[in-house]
């Protein structure tokens, strides 16, 4: 078969009871249309690389390929699916369709954390979704202080705060009260985990403008910040966290029919008629 994906990554949890069957199925699918499949150490050479799991094997996709920018196809074995749209019904024909060339392709903004220590050291990571600052072993608020393109924002008091991509903003940041974000728009979304006074609220701002994350000082406080939910490491009132833009983003490849407000129906169950639930309820 003539295909733009020659050679193929497949990644998943080979523990996982779920996903087994799928990978064999789709090892099995490949070789017969004679595709090469590498191993990740390999992943230099390929053309594409599938991720069967849930949204979690897909941010590990992401990773592997952050700097190769080699695009990402996601099976959903696992709970939402977000970001792993194509079903495990669907899968073998949602793959071919992609070898044939048959397919649409979506460009995601990274994060860069830089958390500066007081001593100079300076330690970075990459976000497809976020970068959390979140209190840690202590029933205590943080106090925190936001500057955005070196404005100062607030200061806040609560648990923390999401600093979430379009992508991450149904992940974490909604769960606190944030807006999903259309995944094409070059915006991040600041989110303030559980904030002690109620009208700190989330604030949507251009991707292009930094972030920035000052600890204040507080009795007992220790803070932590995680990055895709790794911890990057704790956070001192003397460190400051720089979030902002990557120079690297991460495309997706779809097969036709993808849609992406489709998926927010399928998943959070709107476009539902609430009147056939309450029939359905008053009869059980």
């Amino acid at each position: 078969m003539s295909t733009p994906f020659q050679n193929i990554v497949i990644v998943g949890k080979q523990e996982d009871p779920r996903v087994v069957d799928a990978l064999e199925l789709l090892r099995t699918h490949l070789t017969k249309a004679g595709v090469a499949l590498l191993s990740t150490a390999e992943i230099g050479n390929a053309d594409l690389v599938i991720a069967i799991g849930g949204d979690g094997t897909m941010l590990y996709a992401s990773r592997l390929v952050r700097e190769t920018g080699t695009p990402i196809l996601g099976i959903n074995r696992g709970r939402l699916g977000f970001l792993a749209d194509v079903t495990p019904d669907e899968m073998i024909e949602s793959v071919e369709h992609i070898l044939k060339g048959n397919y649409s392709t979506d460009s995601r903004l990274l994060l860069e954390a830089r958390l500066q220590r007081h001593s100079g050291d300076v330690e970075v990571a990459f976000a497809l979704n976020d970068v959390v600052l979140q209190r840690r072993e202590t029933g205590r608020m943080v106090d925190f202080e936001t500057r955005v393109a070196g404005q100062y924002v607030n200061t806040h008091s609560g648990d923390g705060l999401i600093v979430a991509t379009p992508t991450g903003s149904t992940a974490y940041a909604l769960s606190c009260g944030g807006p999903i974000i259309e995944p094409q728009l070059d915006v991040v979304v600041v989110v303030p985990i559980c904030p002690h006074t109620l009208t700190d609220r989330p604030i949507v701002i251009s991707a292009d403008q930094p972030v920035e994350v000052t600890l204040l000082q507080r009795d007992d406080t220790r803070a932590e910040i995680t990055v895709d939910g790794f911890a990057m490491g704790s956070i001192r009132p003397d460190d400051k966290l720089l979030i902002s833009a990557a120079n690297m983003r991460v495309t997706l490849v779809h097969p036709p029919g993808y849609d992406f407000y489709g998926i927010l129906r399928s998943k959070l169950y709107w476009g539902r008629d609430s009147r056939n639930r309450e029939t359905e309820t008053l009869e059980t």
